[in-house]
């Protein structure tokens, strides 16, 4: 009897001691509060893709992406980047003299768009022609730049696609006329354009002090003999332009005594 209440006390104390204990499932250990799931924050972090590492961000015009094309001169571009970048001037936009005539000894520019190894300085021979490449020898005494720049976008045109050229006179060798005794500075001054007697004095410095202005005169060489031009300065002076005003030639040379 004795063995039989004992063992009911056990019991009755152990369903006291641990109340629904038969209820409960064990429960797995917690994990800590910093520990995430990778896999639940690779789903709820639009950030990481699925390798756990950030993409790489899309192209901006900041930074371009490799599909994006390539601007600007490559290997294969050719002289012209783009049509955007790169475009033919208009004949209107070449400075060129229409009135001058080249002579001999004067020294050309000649450049041809887009064509490095075509552009030259060229200087006029003696024999009054300029060589340049592919097309060799070309008449250019005589002509002015509008004329020689025709010329040579004809004879350009058998090796090159629609030839755009320019002619500029660097320097004036081959129009000169001589300025001789009292004036300020005298020597050579170049006929750029249509130049007077009087004009070219004032390039000189005028007549000096010791300068006898009533008998200047120019020395021209007319048909293999040289002749003199009486020049009445002060007429010039006071009349301006008119017949006593003497035109300059090349070759002229002005005297003050």
């Amino acid at each position: 009897m004795k063995t039989i209440v004992c063992s009911a006390l056990v019991v009755a104390y152990v369903l006291t001691a641990v109340p629904g204990s038969t209820q409960s499932s064990p429960q797995t250990p917690s994990q800590s509060p910093g520990a995430a799931n990778p896999s639940s924050n690779a789903s709820q972090n639009p950030v990481l893709n699925s390798a756990g590492s950030q993409p790489a961000s899309p192209a901006t015009a900041d930074s371009p992406s490799k599909s994006q094309p390539a601007t600007g001169r490559g290997p294969s571009s050719g002289k012209v980047a783009s049509s955007a970048t790169s475009s033919r001037p208009k004949k209107s936009d070449v400075p060129i003299d229409n009135s001058y005539v080249i002579g001999a000894q004067d020294v050309l520019a000649i450049d041809v768009w887009q064509e490095k190894e075509l552009s030259v300085r060229a200087h006029v021979r003696p024999d009054g022609k300029i060589t340049l490449p592919l097309v060799n020898d070309i008449q250019a005494a005589g002509l002015k730049p509008t004329e020689l720049k025709e010329i040579i976008e004809k004879d350009l045109a058998k090796y090159v696609t629609d030839p755009h050229v320019s002619v500029i006179v660097e320097q004036i060798n081959s129009r000169y006329v001589y300025m001789s005794g009292e004036v300020g500075r005298p020597g050579i001054v170049p006929l750029v354009r249509t130049t007077t007697v009087l004009q070219a004095l004032t390039l000189v410095g005028g007549p000096n002090q010791f300068a006898n202005t009533k008998k200047i005169y120019v020395m021209r060489t007319v048909n293999g003999k040289t002749v003199k031009f009486p020049f009445d300065y002060k007429k010039a002076l006071k009349e301006g332009p008119g017949k006593d005003n003497i035109i300059l030639q090349p070759g002229d040379t002005v005297v003050v005594p």
